[in-house]
């Protein structure tokens, strides 16, 4: 049996309770994971020797995401509904066994939405974080808005996000650009979470078109005392930044405005991109297509389509380029259905055959539906010209 095959047959169940241990390697940051039924999500807890780290996964992405961590670096699963047990052993050479244990455990009482919303958060009620009062997210007393909760847990969970990649590059400086940072809510927050959480030396700063803006944050930049951040006028295509880049987040840049900053993350070399992409429609106008004309006739369909693609294609040229990728679903689709993320960590190496399939995924796309995508031009096309040049 194929581990994901193994791991999808145990979430078929009604699964209240996974365990994930024996890591392959004495050095595994985490010791163990334990996934746990949270009513409209399944609870990720990542265990190190001295912490623990908390992230959701919707319930039908979880055995994506349980083969992604189990698979080359832990051997063992076991998972638990009300009647059985089902155990997973993966041997030293990759061998799959699996099987079912009938036993008479009576699942536990599920978290109630009250315990649900005393977990952990890296940004907890408390603490003094004036962006939070801002945004009116946090009363000055440091307390939640009751309707603004829901705001609230997605950017803790952005922060999270990017704290599971902090914790693993382990250093003491950074030097950061936000790219089409608007009125700049998150960069904000994020250069809380880096100084006074992290205590890690930044250096960050925000981009975007608009002068007003940029002068707004600026000045709120400056009332906050956050004396490594700052704003700037100017296009993110063709920006050049003064300093070496280790992170780029772009949030919401519109359109193509994203594969700009993508392409300019990836020639910087930057060890971590954050982006979530908005107002994709330049797949959308190219479509064209006669073996999958179904996919064009209907507007919407159309369209979110192009936009699936387009982040598709995005991905996987970062997995060209060297990245490992991850998109990732960012907030619940019944708030925006642009909820999704793109993580990308630079890789030390890139086996040869990966990066040969990543690009010949985009290309047949490309070919079956006309497309011409902005990231691939700039980094396939335009290098292909100086080759031949």
């Amino acid at each position: 049996m194929e581990l994901r095959e193994a791991i999808e047959s145990v979430f078929d169940n009604d699964i209240y309770r996974a365990v994930i241990s024996n890591p392959t390697s004495k050095d595994s940051e985490y010791k163990k994971i334990v996934i746990e039924d949270k009513d409209s999500v399944y609870q990720v807890a990542k265990y190190t020797d001295k912490q623990v780290f908390h992230d959701n996964v919707n319930k039908n992405q979880i055995a994506d995401r349980c083969l992604e961590i189990v698979e080359g670096n832990y051997k063992r699963v076991n998972a638990f509904s009300k009647d059985s047990e089902y155990i997973i052993l993966i041997s030293k050479k990759g061998k799959v066994s699996y099987k079912v244990n009938k036993t008479s455990l009576i699942a536990p009482i599920k978290a109630t939405k009250e315990h649900n919303r005393k977990k952990n958060y890296i940004f907890s009620e408390g603490m003094n974080i004036p962006p939070l009062v801002d945004m009116g997210i946090f009363t000055k007393e440091g307390k939640v808005v009751s309707s603004m909760y829901d705001k609230f847990k997605q950017i803790n969970r952005f922060i999270e996000i990017i704290d599971d990649e902090i914790i693993k590059l382990n250093t003491k400086h950074l030097n950061i650009i936000d790219f089409g940072c608007g009125k700049s809510y998150l960069t904000f927050l994020v250069y809380y979470y880096l100084r006074e959480i992290k205590d890690i030396d930044v250096n960050m700063i925000g981009l975007d078109l608009k002068a007003d803006v940029i002068d707004k944050c600026n000045r709120s930049a400056k009332a906050y005392k956050y004396d490594g951040l700052r704003f700037e006028l100017g296009d993110i295509n063709g920006y050049e930044a003064p300093f070496d880049v280790d992170m780029v987040l772009t949030l919401h840049a519109c359109d193509t405005a994203t594969d700009y900053a993508l392409y300019n993350a990836i020639k910087w070399g930057a060890k971590l991109i954050f982006s979530v992409p908005c107002c994709q429609h330049e797949l959308n106008s190219q479509l064209d297509t006669d073996s999958f004309a179904i996919l064009s006739r209907y507007g919407l369909i159309k369209e979110r389509f192009a936009a699936l693609a387009t982040d598709a294609i995005r991905g996987n040229l970062l997995e060209y380029m060297g990245y490992k990728t991850n998109l990732m679903e960012f907030i619940d689709m019944s708030h925006t259905p642009k909820n999704i993320l793109i993580r990308a960590i630079k890789r030390g190496t890139t086996k040869k055959s990966h990066k040969e399939t990543a690009i010949s995924e985009v290309e047949a796309l490309v070919r079956e539906f006309n497309f011409s995508p902005t990231l691939y031009r700039l980094l396939i096309e335009n290098d292909r010209s100086e080759d031949n040049a």
